[in-house]
């Protein structure tokens, strides 16, 4: 499926394109509703530097196996994919021409839910991860920066019914966020499809 719209970030050490559109309003506000309203939105409590807190955002986590995964010592066991689920996997997987088996999702209910500096490099996502992350909802900003190469950032606006495809050695030499913001914002919703190995 070739999306003449696609624009490649041509970042250094790293492959990153978003797809503006890959669900049209109509069907972007559908997926939205049925998510917000259907999803099992949990909120797990996050240590980081020795102090227990709150995770900034809900989350939930499905696959199409049992495999749980796990990161900021969190361990996410997961449910079956809905049908709504699938129908946005199966049109990722086209795209990107990966056949994903896992979903985790996050829910931003305003400007003050965000995602600090991380990389997608746990272990059960094998060696150069492709990360696939659709947005659904409010605008949000992504901020990218290079791990050693202190100059080298970047940012992009995560449009409603938008993909951002992540692959090759992104997560090796990049760091990404969803930064706090004081606007008065709305609710997003993120699906951030992987390969759990």
């Amino acid at each position: 499926m070739i999306f003449n719209d696609a624009i490649d970030l041509k970042l250094e050490d790293g492959e990153v394109i978003y797809y503006p559109e890959i669900f049209n309003n109509l069907e972007a506000n559908a997926y939205f509703t049925i998510l917000l309203e259907n999803i099992s939105w949990q909120q797990d409590s996050i240590t980081l530097f020795g102090k227990t807190h709150p995770q900034p955002r809900l989350t939930a986590f499905y696959a199409k196996n049992s495999n749980p995964y796990s990161y900021s010592n969190i361990i996410m066991h997961p449910e079956s994919f809905s049908k709504q689920l699938l129908e946005i996997k199966e049109k990722v997987d086209r795209i990107s021409q990966v056949v994903f088996t896992s979903c985790l999702a996050n829910l931003y209910r305003n400007g003050s839910d965000s995602n600090s500096w991380h990389a997608d490099n746990e272990k059960e996502l094998g060696i150069q991860p492709v990360i696939a992350s659709v947005s659904f909802g409010a605008e949000r900003y992504f901020h990218l920066k290079h791990r050693t190469k202190k100059t080298l950032k970047h940012k992009i606006k995560l449009e409603h019914g938008s993909l951002l495809l992540m692959k090759g050695t992104t997560q090796e030499y990049w760091l990404h966020q969803i930064p706090k913001t004081k606007k008065a914002i709305g609710e997003r919703i993120n699906l951030t499809f992987r390969i759990i190995v």
